[in-house]
């Protein structure tokens, strides 16, 4: 049987992954790695990353005797509706992380090491990512809405519709006396 054995690196499909060959041979050793890239569909009920522009990561990759840990910060803009009016908002997160990575990985505590000595990024950075999406993105903090008669913003107009009428079902709740 003929086993051929090189020293070059795989190609990589995605900026985030990152050969760790080297750190894999050298225990307590560390790399500051700094990578941009585009990931598609990164989004929650509220908001989500704006398509097409770049999510950063500065991170450092150190070699433990489980695996390798990541320690750094993701960077990422994000677009939504506000949640009251629908005008466009939009904003930058900035979150920091400090994940395990290693072979044999326990289901949602750490990330896997794959065989050919990759470490992939992008699972991480879409759930740290997810997670601090705003669920509730609001234009600013007192925003009135739309007028639920008529639908004007009632940020830039007001309404004739009066507020006077009260809701029907909670006509039994007047009768109580407190």
């Amino acid at each position: 049987m003929l086993t051929i054995h090189t020293t070059e690196t795989m190609p990589t499909t995605s900026a985030f992954r990152i050969p760790v060959a080297d750190l894999l041979r050298r225990p307590g050793a560390a790399r500051a790695v700094h990578v941009s890239g585009v990931l598609a569909e990164v989004g929650g009920p509220g908001a989500a990353i704006s398509s097409g522009e770049p999510i950063v990561v500065d991170a450092t990759l150190e070699r433990v005797s489980e695996g390798i840990v990541v320690r750094g910060a993701i960077t990422a803009p994000w677009s939504a509706a506000c949640s009251r009016c629908l005008q466009p908002v939009s904003g930058a997160l900035s979150v920091e992380v400090g994940e395990l990575y290693e072979r044999d990985p326990l289901e949602g505590e750490t990330y896997p090491l794959s065989d050919d000595d990759v470490l992939d990024l992008e699972p991480l950075v879409r759930d740290a990512l997810l997670l601090e999406l705003p669920a509730v993105p609001l234009c600013r903090p007192d925003c009135a809405g739309l007028c639920p008669r008529c639908g004007v913003d009632r940020n830039t107009t007001t309404c004739d519709c009066a507020d006077d009428e009260p809701d029907p079902r909670w006509a039994a709740l007047r009768s109580l006396d407190l």
